[in-house]
């Protein structure tokens, strides 16, 4: 079988769909089911990534941006290559052709909640995911959350919608050396105004009142529309000199943030997973979630849940995680059993056995 894959999310800085990306190529890269295939990583503009050092695997490149890469030049790579079947993982892929498609549609936000969105960017999701997700053979998410949700607001079929729950990162987390347990509140991830960082801050800065070592660290780039003022909200927690913001920081530094931080903070009100989250989970690191249906799909009790993002509720949510004793341990002694469920090996297993259905079934 020769896969044709949209990897543009690998070049540059991987986040998000590139670290999902990433983590499939890498166990695809030594499961034996999956070495007799050909795979074309299709970007646009040069690229590399340890994970896709294999004999099989070629990248190619052809420039452009936006919706003409995606509906032009990928399909254009894919004919050179000849490729069986594209896979697109990043909510939208080719609209025409004959090559069978799957796709990766990880949540649908820009058509539950619209107003998170640009009304252009928004109205471009809204229309070309819809229509990929029509035309893909499968279409992949990650929680039943998001296949109902698909469902609802694409109306695609539940059948043909498969589970491709994802695993933790494989970030290589470096503890601090000596000293006394840390007292840091990480939060990683884009932020976007459903993830409630203002929120976030203000309850931290109540928290910072009565905790004096606690600290907050925050890893993300600020993509709010409306746009939020981080740094002004930051300014006003009365704890300024305790909350870190940085955009983006190289795996090293965040694999060392991870290991500093005594509880993981992820306010969102909306999502497919949350990686990140699972990431703290799996390094002995209490997650502070909004109380919602997909958190409490994926994290069951091994998580500490606010009601609402309210800067009091979360601040005392806050304290528990970094302090109360019991509910950490009663937390992280619902890990092992939520963590047993998250796997990127079963995760790649099963895009790669979609795309080869889709294949299949296009040569009948």
């Amino acid at each position: 079988m020769r896969i044709a894959v949209d990897a543009r999310e690998l070049c540059g800085h991987p986040t998000g769909v590139g670290r999902y990306l990433g983590e499939i190529a890498r166990v695809w890269r030594d499961l034996p089911e999956a070495a007799g295939h050909e795979i074309t990583w299709c970007g646009d503009r040069p690229f590399d990534h340890p994970f896709l050092e294999h004999p099989g695997w070629r990248v190619a490149v052809r420039p452009g941006r936006g919706p003409y890469w995606e509906q032009i030049a990928f399909p254009g790579l894919a004919k050179v290559a000849q490729a069986d079947v594209l896979f697109s993982p990043a909510y939208s892929g080719p609209v025409h052709g004959s090559t069978p498609l799957v796709v990766a549609i990880h949540d649908v936000s820009f058509a539950a909640h619209p107003e998170w969105f640009r009304w252009r960017e928004g109205l471009r999701r809204r229309v070309l995911t819809r229509a990929a997700a029509r035309r893909a053979a499968t279409v992949l998410t990650l929680t039943d959350f998001s296949r109902q949700e698909i469902h609802r607001h694409l109306q695609v079929p539940l059948d043909r919608i498969t589970l491709a729950a994802p695993g933790p990162s494989g970030l290589t987390v470096t503890p601090p050396a000596g000293g006394p347990p840390a007292h840091t509140v990480l939060m990683v991830g884009s932020i976007f105004n459903r993830r409630h960082v203002p929120e976030l801050i203000q309850g931290f800065g109540l928290l910072a009142a009565r905790r004096p070592r606690a600290a907050l660290a925050v890893v993300g780039e600020n993509r709010t529309w409306p746009a939020q003022d981080i740094q002004a909200a930051r300014q006003a927690s009365g704890a300024a000199d305790r909350v870190m913001l940085h955009s983006y920081v190289a795996d090293d530094t965040l694999g060392a943030l991870y290991g500093a931080a005594r509880a993981f903070a992820y306010l969102s009100s909306y999502e497919g997973f949350g990686i990140p989250p699972l990431d703290a989970l799996t390094h002995g690191i209490p997650p502070v979630l909004l109380d919602t249906p997909v958190g409490r799909e994926v994290f069951g009790e091994a998580a500490i849940y606010v009601a609402r993002p309210e800067p009091g509720l979360i601040a005392e949510a806050l304290d528990a995680a970094l302090y109360d004793e019991p509910t950490r341990a009663a937390v992280l002694a619902a890990a092992p059993a939520v963590l047993a469920r998250y796997s990127w090996t079963t995760c790649a297993r099963t895009v790669l056995a979609a795309l080869a259905r889709a294949a299949h079934e296009a040569d009948r």
